[in-house]
């Protein structure tokens, strides 16, 4: 006979409490959950609805289906059966007597209330019947309905070797149906979430969390109750069942360690161990008990989150009055007339297995991660997945992503903390720039005009000082003074071309030039003291670019000149020429004493001038400034002035587009 299942969606996400800690991938036996942009969802058709993932979520993100109003409306019908799970000492230890919470529960409006632990006897002497007659075949406990999905959906081929017994909620629902009629509406009261959907013959399931929601709406407590005995038939050695091997106590198997052919395995990661080495071979001659929780003393559908030995001492403390207290002779009538029931279960496979990716697309999937040899499989864990090529998998088959793999995740946040820490240089400096831009810019205006009025009366103070001086005879006292006037007047008008020059205000003509040939002609025109090393490296592919030879041929005379002046007659210069496709770069490097950090913003000013008194105009860098500017390039400084950094140095970096568009 089947017992088919009901197909709702049990556990589901509240995606505004879900953190992202991948605990509940971690938990997840089924691997049911998928990361998607940074949301763990549950996957319903995957899901074994065990509640793992409920009982470790600590935001409280992941819940299971609440189907107590479903009980209310079933309750209103009449003729009503709830039957409780043996487990329920483990929660309700807070009343003084078992029988308080049969009232309870009758007061809701239950026609009878009745204990599982009658239908766990039923079973348990199904399975050693079943054990006794196996002729060889090898078979896996089927009551827990999260265990039969498992294996039905993950190991399909091991479908056949569950045991054909229903689960105790089943049995004792064809038992209570047999006493009192098959119109009688059943509901399950237990810890399990996955008994809501496990079979059509129990009307509805519902957890101690629910009841106790249910009997707080109605005000239900035990000081307005009298007790009663649970209806019967009462359970006997069935009262033991949630914990660990209860079903082989119950039964009365043999699971002594050298004697016995049973193993017992219970909890997330052991079950699964199990069924693995039963699936391959490896376990030999061996029956499986086996439960998805840690005993069904620590289901999902527990209040609160309590100890796992002393709920399982509540239990078997339950179980040793019982059996103390039972009428044996009643217990075993209603047993006797229960041998002909039907409890068998026919187990279909539901084949849900997701296609395997290969080798070479999970080799992709870990180059995603960064993982390009086996030292860098850390296999910490900490994305929810035991190793990376399990989590590579998992990414292939669409259930996560890469960002879960966390030293992935923090070496990209040190890169872009690093990307950040050079974009915010990069935006400091040309912050710093634009400032100096924009000053320069107006001093630029003012220079300009202030060279164009000085220049009109300045051009008639040079050509009246020049005939004064002509008409002058040459031992007249007044040649000297006329001869200064000139010499100063000359002075002023190139100080004034300089203010031009830095202005810009004369016409750049660009042509086509080579960077390389303009530097040597520069240099043709300087003079090089012995003591003074220069050197030019040419590093660039094609140095040309359009640009006013004259202008740049000024512009590199007056670094290198800055520079030999520097040194004092000893020293090196290099000039060095790179280019990329757009740029043709030219760097001055000398090592002499250096540039302060606190006057690098100024050097590009007219007038200012570290050299000194007299010995310079403080032009030549403003001007090659706007020279630069006026082929829209850049120009920038650094330099080492501290000997105690190491050495000093100081280098110009010009770079200028090939083209003026």
């Amino acid at each position: 006979m089947n017992s088919l299942g009901r197909n709702r969606q049990l556990v589901y996400t509240r995606r505004e409490l879900c953190r992202t800690c991948y605990t509940c991938v971690r938990e997840c036996p089924a691997k049911a959950i998928r990361i998607e942009n940074g949301q763990a969802e549950v996957i319903h058709e995957r899901c074994i609805a065990c509640g793992n993932c409920t009982k470790v979520c600590s935001q409280g993100a992941k819940v299971f289906m609440w189907t107590k109003d479903i009980v209310g409306e079933i309750l209103r019908s009449g003729n009503t059966a709830a039957i409780i799970a043996p487990s329920f000492p483990a929660e309700f230890n807070d009343l003084p007597d078992h029988r308080i919470l049969v009232s309870m529960i009758r007061t809701l409006g239950f026609s009878y209330v009745s204990e599982v632990a009658f239908g766990a006897d039923l079973v348990a002497d199904r399975y050693r019947r079943l054990l006794n007659n196996s002729e060889g075949k090898y078979y896996i406990s089927s009551d827990c309905p999260s265990i039969s999905r498992f294996i039905k959906y993950y190991h399909p081929n091991l479908a056949a070797n569950l045991a054909p017994v229903v689960s105790p909620m089943v049995a004792m629902t064809r038992a209570m149906r047999k006493l009192h009629g098959k119109d009688l509406k059943i509901v399950f009261i237990g810890p399990c979430v996955a008994k809501k959907d496990e079979s059509t013959e129990v009307d509805e399931a519902i957890t101690f969390t629910e009841l106790r929601s249910m009997l707080a709406d109605k005000g239900i407590s035990p000081e307005n109750v009298e007790p009663t005995e649970f209806d019967p038939p009462l359970g006997g050695k069935g009262a033991i069942f949630p914990v660990a091997r209860g079903l082989l106590q119950t039964a009365g198997i043999n699971d002594d360690a050298v004697s016995g052919n049973i193993i017992a395995a219970e909890g997330r990661t052991a079950f699964q161990e199990a069924i693995k080495e039963f699936e391959e071979g490896q376990i030999h001659d061996q029956h499986l008990e086996l439960l998805c929780c840690k005993g069904c003393v620590m289901g999902p559908g527990f209040t609160d989150r309590g100890k796992y030995y002393n709920r399982r001492a509540h239990v078997s403390s339950y179980a040793r009055k019982k059996l103390e207290s039972t009428d044996h002779g009643q217990w075993k009538e209603y047993f006797i007339r229960m041998n002909d029931l039907d409890l068998s279960v026919k187990h279909e496979p539901d084949d849900r297995r997701l296609e395997s990716p290969g080798n070479i697309e999970i080799e992709n999937v870990l180059r995603l991660m960064g993982k390009t040899s086996i030292k860098d499989h850390l296999n910490c864990g900490a994305c929810g997945y035991e190793t990376c090529i399990e989590h590579a998998v998992a990414i292939s088959k669409g259930l996560a992503e890469v960002e879960m793999c966390l030293p992935f995740t923090i070496e990209q946040l040190h890169n872009s903390v690093n990307d950040l820490a050079l974009s915010n240089e990069k935006l400091s400096s040309m912050k710093q720039a634009l400032r100096q831009s924009e000053k320069l810019a107006h001093m630029g205006q003012l220079s300009a005009g202030i060279a164009h009025e000085l220049n009109n009366p300045l051009g008639v103070v040079i050509m009246y000082s020049n005939i004064l001086l002509e008409e002058c005879a040459e031992d007249d006292p007044l040649r000297d003074d006329l001869n200064l006037i000139t010499e100063q007047a000359a002075r002023c008008k190139k100080i004034v071309s300089g203010l031009l020059n830095f202005a810009r205000k004369s016409q750049v003509n660009h042509d086509y030039t080579n960077l390389n040939e303009v530097v040597k002609q520069s240099l043709e025109s300087l003079i090089i003291p012995e003591g003074i090393d220069l050197i030019t490296e040419d590093r660039s592919d094609n140095p040309s670019a359009m640009m006013d030879s004259e202008q740049m041929i000024q512009l590199i005379s007056n670094l290198v000149k800055n520079s030999v002046d520097a040194m004092k007659g000893r020293g090196k210069v290099k000039i060095t020429l790179e280019d990329t496709d757009k740029n043709v770069k030219m760097k001055i490097w000398d090592d002499g004493p250096g540039i302060d950090e606190d006057k690098r913003e100024k050097i590009f000013e007219p007038f200012f001038t570290t050299k000194e008194t007299g010995s310079g105009t403080g032009l030549g860098l403003a001007t090659a400034y706007g020279i630069v500017k006026m082929h829209k390039g850049q120009i920038k400084v650094d330099s080492n002035s501290n000997p105690g950094k190491g050495p000093t140095w100081t280098q110009f970096i010009i770079s200028i587009p090939r083209t003026n568009e």
